[in-house]
């Protein structure tokens, strides 16, 4: 009975000697959704006209096709709702990372904390309207940013 418990002992102080030695995996939360913003609109008729914060509506006359959208989401959202007065419109996405400094720039080898998304949308053959982008943050405090902005 003694050589069982001795080696019940053992076998548990194996298992903690283990435990503590084993390297902790330590990963951050995703930051909540802190802004959503309309960084430009680009179109034939303007070439890319940047949107400044709080700003309205567009600037340049942009009717025609092929009308592009770019929102900058920073923190991480759940499912994106964009669309020009009610019709929901296509895009895609890619990841925004920033460096040490906090500089903004694509995600690649250098910069690999993972910020946000930049969206870009096609109004698909729209020439005008109002486009709104809405997310909810996929973690607390869950809370719900949109934008919009008038494009003419």
């Amino acid at each position: 009975m003694d050589c069982i418990k001795r080696k019940i002992v053992r076998s548990w102080g194996l298992f903690f000697a283990l435990l503590a030695s084993a390297p902790a995996v330590l990963a951050a939360s995703a930051p909540p959704l802190t802004s959503v913003q309309v960084l430009k609109v680009q179109s034939a008729a303007c070439g890319i006209e940047n949107i400044s914060d709080g700003q309205e509506q567009t600037k340049c006359d942009h009717g025609g096709a092929n009308i592009k959208v770019y929102v900058l989401e920073m923190g991480y959202g759940r499912v994106p709702h964009a669309g020009i007065d009610g019709f929901s419109v296509d895009g895609m996405q890619a990841k925004v990372c920033a460096y040490g400094n906090g500089n903004l720039t694509e995600c690649s080898g250098a910069a690999t904390k993972i910020v946000g998304t930049l969206y870009i949308y096609d109004l698909g053959g729209k020439q005008e309207g109002t486009f709104t982008f809405s997310n909810t943050s996929i973690n607390a405090p869950g809370n719900t940013l949109s934008t919009a902005l008038y494009i003419k």
